[in-house]
C-alpha cells in the first residue's frame, strides 16, 4: 500500500486544568470546598485569607449564625473587589469558564435524570431537616443559643452522679455503665459484655476493699491481667464480683433523671416510665401490654389485645394514650441539635413586591493574594522565577473558579425563584413543576451544570432551609388539562392525612380519589410512593384504638 498524506478536520473539546477545576468547585458542598480552600492554602504560598485566621474562621462549625447583616454584606463586596483586582492579571480566555461544562466530567451523568429529576429520589426532591419539623423557620431562635453547646446525655447523668453519696466502688460502676449508653440512652450491649469488655481491656474496676479512683484503672487493669494468666479461677472470680457491683450501679443508673435511661431494650425503657406513674388500672394495663404485648399493639390489632388481656375498649384506649404518652428514647432531648442545620448557600429576601437571591456572606471563602510574595517575583527569571509564577497564576485562577462557583449558584437561584414565585408566598402547595433542562435553557448552561449546582447547595426561605434540587419536580396531568407538581401532591397528601378521622383512617385508594376530585389524576400506587417519602405510615398502622 502506497502512504500518502491525508487533511481531515474535527472537533474536540479540550478541558484545561482551570476548566476542570472550575467544574470540580461548582460540584462541590460547602463543607467540602471549605476542606479545598484550606488544603490550597496549605500548598499554595501565594495565597492567604484576608483576615489573621482561616478562610472559614467567621463560619461556626455545624452550626447557624445569623445572616443577611449590612456590615457583613459590605465586608463580602470589598472581598469581592480585591479578588477581582487580584484576578484581572490571570491568563486570557477564562471569561468563558462559567458557561463552559463538560458533561463526561460530572459525577452525575444525564442518563442518571429522567425528565431533568432524579429518579431514584422520588424525582429528585429532598427535604431537609430543617423543613420537616414544625420548627422549620428557625427564625425565633437567637444565634447566641445556636451556638451554645447543648449538654449531652453522659454529662447530665454525671452531674446527677457528683450529687449521690455512693462508694467509689458503686460510682466507678456507674461511670462505666454511663460510657457504655448509646445517643437514645439505651445499654449498649448486656451487662456481661460490659463486664467482659472491661477484664479483657481495661481489666477490673478495682472493686476490692482498697478500691481506687478510675484513672488508676489502667494500673489495675495491667495487675489484673497479669493475675488472670497464673490463675483462671481469679479471673472467673473477678468476673462474678464485677458483674455484682455492675447490677448495683445499674440500679443507680436507673433511678436518675431521664427516667427509662439504662434499659436494654423498648419494652424494658418503657416498663420503667410507667412503674414511676401513679397505679392504677390503666396504669397495671399498660404495663402488661408493654412487658407481653408490645407487638400487638404496633399492629394496632384491638381484637387480639382485648383477647390477650381481658380488657375492654375504653380500658385499652386509656392504656394506649399513656403509652403513647412515653418517650420511647430518653436520649433524644439531649441529642445535639446542631448536627442537623445546615448552613444556606443563598438567602431569597423580599424587595418590595420582588423575591431576590443573595449570597451568604458566611460561606464565601475570604481569600487575597500576597502582595510580599507576588512582587517578590516580579522581574525575575529563570527556572525557579518560572515555577514560583506557575504558583501564582494557580492561585489567581482559584479565586476566580471560586468566584465562578458562587456567581452560578446566584444565577440558577434567581432563576429557580422566578419560576417558583408562588412557592414563596403560599408554601409548597402552590409549587409549580420543573425540570432541570427549563432552568439551563433559560440560562444557556447544560443540564449537567444545573444539576452540579443543585446537589448539595442549600437555599434559605421564608418556609425553612431547602436544597435547590426541592424546587424541581415531576407534573402530574390535571383534569383542566394543566399540570400540577408533585411537591404540590404531596402538601396536598400530608393535609388530607393531618385532617383524617384517627379512627378510621384514608387508604391510598381513598387518597387517589380525593385527589381525583380536586382534578389530580394520581395513581394508587403513586399516592403510596408519595406517603413513603412523607413518612406517613400505611392506614392500618395509622388507625388508633
Amino acid at each position: 500500500m502506497k502512504p500518502s498524506l491525508h487533511v481531515r478536520l474535527s472537533q474536540h473539546l479540550a478541558l484545561t486544568p482551570q476548566l476542570q477545576q472550575s467544574i470540580r468547585l461548582l460540584q462541590l458542598s460547602t463543607l467540602e470546598l471549605h476542606q479545598e480552600v484550606e488544603q490550597m492554602l496549605e500548598q499554595n504560598p501565594f495565597l492567604e485569607p484576608e483576615d489573621e485566621g482561616g478562610a472559614f474562621d467567621h463560619l461556626p462549625e455545624r452550626q447557624l449564625e445569623r445572616i443577611g447583616e449590612a456590615d457583613r454584606g459590605q465586608q463580602r463586596e470589598e472581598a469581592e473587589d480585591r479578588s477581582q483586582q487580584a484576578v484581572e492579571g490571570g491568563a486570557e480566555g477564562a471569561e468563558d469558564a462559567p458557561g463552559l461544562d463538560a458533561s463526561d466530567l460530572g459525577t452525575t451523568a444525564r442518563d442518571d435524570w429522567e425528565n431533568g429529576t432524579e429518579a431514584e429520589d422520588f424525582d429528585g426532591i429532598g427535604e431537609t431537616p430543617a423543613a420537616r419539623g414544625p420548627e422549620a423557620d428557625g427564625d425565633e431562635l437567637d444565634a447566641g443559643e445556636r451556638n451554645t453547646p447543648g449538654v449531652s446525655l453522659q454529662d447530665h447523668l454525671r452531674e446527677q452522679l457528683r450529687g449521690m453519696r455512693l462508694a467509689d466502688e458503686d460510682r466507678a460502676a456507674v461511670m462505666v455503665l454511663i460510657e457504655s449508653l448509646t445517643d437514645d440512652g439505651y445499654l449498649d450491649g448486656t451487662l456481661e459484655d460490659i463486664a467482659d469488655r472491661l477484664l479483657g481491656l481495661d481489666g477490673a474496676l478495682g472493686m476490692g476493699p482498697d478500691a481506687r479512683t478510675q484513672e488508676d484503672a489502667p494500673a489495675d487493669a495491667a495487675e489484673a491481667a497479669t493475675d488472670a494468666d497464673a490463675d483462671p479461677d481469679s479471673l472467673a472470680g473477678q468476673r462474678e464480683q464485677l458483674l455484682s457491683r455492675l447490677r448495683c450501679g445499674l440500679s443507680w443508673l436507673r433511678s436518675l433523671d431521664p427516667i427509662g435511661v439504662g434499659a436494654a431494650n423498648l419494652s424494658e425503657c418503657l416498663l420503667l416510665q410507667l412503674r414511676a406513674r401513679p397505679a392504677d388500672a390503666a396504669q397495671r394495663l399498660a404495663c402488661t401490654v408493654c412487658e407481653q404485648h408490645l407487638e400487638l399493639l404496633a399492629r394496632r390489632d384491638m381484637r387480639k389485645l382485648m383477647a390477650a388481656t381481658g380488657a375492654d375498649e375504653e380500658l385499652l384506649r386509656q392504656a394506649q394514650q399513656l403509652i403513647v404518652s412515653l418517650e420511647p428514647k430518653p436520649g433524644r432531648p439531649f441529642a445535639r441539635a446542631e448536627a442537623n442545620i445546615i448552613v444556606p448557600d443563598v438567602i431569597v429576601q423580599k424587595s418590595g413586591r420582588q423575591w431576590k437571591v443573595v449570597l451568604n456572606p458566611d460561606v464565601m471563602p475570604r481569600l487575597r493574594i500576597n502582595d510580599l510574595y507576588a512582587q517578590a517575583i516580579r522581574g525575575q527569571r529563570g527556572g525557579s522565577a518560572a515555577g514560583l509564577s506557575a504558583r501564582l497564576q494557580e492561585a489567581r485562577w482559584f479565586m476566580k473558579n471560586i468566584l465562578q462557583r458562587f456567581d452560578t449558584i446566584q444565577r440558577v437561584s434567581q432563576a429557580i425563584v422566578e419560576r417558583q414565585k408562588n412557592f414563596f408566598t403560599h408554601g409548597e402547595i402552590a409549587m409549580k413543576p420543573l425540570v432541570l433542562r427549563e432552568i439551563a435553557d433559560e440560562l444557556g448552561l447544560h443540564e449537567s451544570t444545573i444539576s452540579r449546582v443543585t446537589t448539595a447547595k442549600y437555599m434559605s426561605t421564608p418556609f425553612g432551609t431547602f436544597e435547590l434540587k426541592y424546587f424541581f419536580g415531576s407534573s402530574l396531568n390535571t383534569e383542566t388539562g394543566g399540570n400540577a407538581s408533585s411537591t404540590a401532591v404531596r402538601a396536598l397528601i400530608r393535609q388530607l392525612v393531618s385532617a383524617e378521622d384517627p379512627a378510621r383512617p384514608l387508604s391510598d385508594s381513598q387518597l387517589s380519589d380525593m385527589l381525583g376530585e380536586q382534578g389530580i389524576q394520581v395513581a394508587r400506587r403513586t399516592v403510596a410512593k408519595y406517603r413513603e417519602a412523607l413518612k406517613i405510615a400505611p392506614a392500618n398502622l395509622r388507625k388508633t384504638l
